[in-house]
């Protein structure tokens, strides 16, 4: 897999992102390729807890069912305390890039380990920052990495679920934006 190739939406929900999981899906999109980002702690009273069952993560709280069918799906799991962040949930391949950082402390200029993470599969920094401010107003990343025929195929279908936002990275270059 080319990892400098990806495309990456921003969704309000987990509802849109869920949606659009289910079309990438439907579209026949590789779901090892795709990976979700997230806060998922609102809980309005509601008890918040994550634990191994396992082979898999399981989150139970308001958004339970959201998390724990991302976590059934998509290859790896994990729950991070990031500066600036907060408490962050990811599911997909990004999670063994923001593992990378971590372990390597790796920092590129003013990254932390989400946006090593992200510069790691093709963003560029200063859409590293978009989405961090997306996270940080509790939105959803959806991420599929791969070939550019993959990534292609991915965009298109992600076109027609209408993410707030969404952006195909090609290297260090963003080829096209909606904002």
């Amino acid at each position: 897999m080319s990892k400098s190739n990806s495309v990456v939406a921003v969704y309000s929900t987990h509802t849109e992102a869920d949606q659009a999981v289910k079309e990438l899906q439907r579209g026949g999109v590789d779901l090892h390729k795709l990976s979700i980002v997230g806060k998922g702690y609102h809980t309005d009273e509601h008890a918040v807890g994550y634990y191994n069952a396992g082979d898999r993560m399981k989150y139970w709280g308001k958004v339970g069912a959201f998390w724990g069918g991302f976590w059934g799906l998509l290859f790896g799991s994990a729950f991070f305390m990031i500066p600036g962040l907060g408490p962050i949930l990811a599911a997909g391949p990004i999670v063994a890039s923001i593992v990378g950082a971590i372990e390597g402390a790796v920092e590129v200029g003013a990254l932390g380990a989400l946006g090593a993470g992200l510069f790691s599969i093709g963003v560029p920094k200063d859409s590293i920052v978009k989405y961090e401010a997306a996270l940080r107003t509790d939105q959803f990343l959806l991420i599929v990495s791969g070939t550019a025929a993959e990534v292609a195929k991915a965009k298109d279908i992600i076109e027609t679920t209408h993410p707030a936002q969404f952006s195909l990275h090609s290297g260090e270059v963003a080829a096209a934006a909606k904002a």
